[in-house]
């Protein structure tokens, strides 16, 4: 029988992004001292990334990759967009102090969808905006350890359930994705898939 109970899982591990030509390329690491953490069975992570460690047990190790298909996708060039720069200004200005070369920030569409965009270039008139993820189109190679496995209590449980259904999260507490951790998000941000 499958193990239906939701866990806190803490995991240090080494991102690697794999070429065509198995080239790896470090893209990110956590710590022990400083885990990515997840409650599993909430979707807060790559499907793949979470059936590959919720089996595991504190002091597993794992190395493994995930196909761009499985983690998220192709990059589409016609996701990069030059974007009227009056999008964002706040009172009539330019907002140059969060809007600028390399920052990663929130948009919402007319439809009231929330993402991020990269911005690239600011030009007099337009912010070129790559909608893409930034690892999209890339293989994904973690190599790493359980350092926390905890079945979640029912406060987390809780916790969890109200921020999927709107209450809170990542955006009520300053947060945000970018930051990488969110305490009223169990350890982490869930729209960070």
């Amino acid at each position: 029988m499958a193990d239906t109970k939701n866990y806190r899982i803490g995991v240090d591990y080494k991102l690697y992004t794999v070429g065509d030509n198995g080239e790896r390329v470090l893209e990110e690491e956590t710590t022990k001292d400083v885990p990515f953490r997840y409650l599993s069975g909430f979707a807060m992570t790559l499907d793949k990334f979470e059936e590959e460690t919720v089996g595991l047990n504190v002091g597993d190790t794992f190395d493994f990759t995930i196909e761009k298909e499985d983690a998220y996708g192709d990059y589409f060039a016609d996701r990069v967009l030059d974007l009227g720069k009056d999008m964002f200004s706040i009172d009539g200005k330019f907002d140059a102090e969060n809007i600028k070369v390399g920052a990663i920030v929130p948009l919402q569409n007319e439809d009231g969808a929330r993402f991020f965009g990269h911005v690239l270039e600011i030009t007099d008139t337009t912010v070129k905006m790559d909608l893409n993820h930034p690892l999209a189109g890339r293989r994904l190679n973690f190599v790493g350890s359980i350092v926390e496995k905890i079945e979640a209590s029912a406060q987390e449980i809780q916790a969890m359930m109200s921020h999927l259904a709107g209450e809170g999260g990542c955006g009520s507490c300053g947060g945000g994705c970018h930051g990488g951790d969110c305490g009223s998000c169990a350890g982490g941000c869930g729209g960070c898939k």
